[in-house]
């Protein structure tokens, strides 16, 4: 898709400046270091970070992916990111949340290009079928296409009454234009009690990816109308010229900001501009703590060193009880 005429105007925004503190407990043992997972060879030898770049790298021209990332994280990825522009990079001095790490990121993104419409990928996921979420995103770049106006969220199918994931609850369907199943956003369920998953799961609403794909006007439409204060201690940057300049303008504003979580603050209170479509059964998981990441593993049928009882056990895991676990069918369907 790089240089083609359909794809010039698409970015992608790899979401890396958590700091992954749930899955500590594995991380330092498996690197001996205080990394963020997303910098941490888990999976098959190789970073999360590194598996998201390769999984993007043929819907999402390298040159127009940018990185989010966290000053204190510098030991971390600088090897890994060495070749990448500066450009490509928002280094936050600190981590406030979602909400500023993409709205930093769209204003980038606008300044370089106003047409953009912008995929954003967390970068702790793991996908079983890749080829099959690789569509989706492809999907959703064809209607954001059309639709200048709303944000396309893409939900996995949900298999179980998962009380760690946020939940998409559908409402009617959306006319479109392109002919993909899309539908209309009801609300968000957060953490769930297990009887609400319970019921979430029986009405069919969908799992949360925290992927999303929309134009870069549209997101910051949202943004402003939802939380217009942290929306104005960003603007100013859209007047500045590379990002040493911003960095240095956005210092004092990270001093100040609270911590603000972008699904609470601005998808919650922005339902109306937002439709969902379904990625069917995709087997993902966001590797949110070392239980789901062995769980992964296992389901992927990859092999790493450090899975061992004993570390495992150093991690609150049992391993024959999660293997057991995943004799269990990845989906209803």
């Amino acid at each position: 898709m790089p240089g083609s005429r359909s794809g010039e105007h698409h970015w992608g925004v790899i979401l890396a400046g958590g700091d992954g503190t749930r899955l500590k407990s594995l991380t330092n043992l498996v690197s001996s270091d205080d990394r963020p997972k997303q910098f941490c060879p888990l999976l098959d030898g190789k970073t999360l970070l590194a598996q998201t770049r390769l999984r993007i790298a043929d819907s999402v021209d390298p040159y127009r992916t940018l990185f989010v990332l966290n000053e204190a994280h510098e030991p971390f990825y600088r090897e890994k990111l060495a070749k990448v522009s500066p450009v490509q990079m928002v280094i936050q001095p600190s981590n406030r949340g979602t909400l500023p790490a993409i709205l930093w990121s769209l204003l980038r993104i606008i300044r370089l290009d106003k047409d953009a419409v912008v995929a954003f990928f967390p970068s702790d996921h793991h996908y079983l079928r890749e080829d099959k979420f690789m569509a989706g995103i492809a999907s959703g770049f064809e209607l954001a296409e059309f639709d200048v106006q709303d944000v396309i969220l893409l939900g996995a199918a949900a298999n179980r009454p998962e009380t760690e994931y946020g939940w998409i609850e559908p409402d009617t369907t959306v006319a479109s234009p392109l002919g993909h199943e899309l539908k209309h956003v009801k609300c968000f369920w957060e953490k769930p009690s297990y009887q609400v998953a319970e019921s979430l799961l029986d009405r069919g609403c969908l799992w949360n990816t925290f992927v999303m794909v929309g134009r870069a006007s549209a997101f910051l439409k949202m943004i402003e109308q939802s939380a217009p204060a942290i929306y104005r201690e960003f603007e100013s940057i859209l007047t500045l010229n590379g990002p040493e300049m911003e960095a240095d303008r956005m210092r004092p504003v990270y001093d100040r900001l609270p911590v603000a979580d972008f699904s609470r603050l601005v998808l919650s209170a922005s339902t109306e501009h937002l439709c969902v479509a379904s990625l069917g059964d995709i087997g993902w998981s966001d590797l949110g703590d070392p239980r789901r990441l062995v769980t992964a593993l296992f389901a992927a049928g990859m092999e790493n060193r450090w899975v061992t009882s004993g570390l495992c056990n150093q991690c609150g895991i049992n391993l024959a009880n999660n293997v057991g676990a995943l004799a269990q069918p990845l989906s209803r369907n």
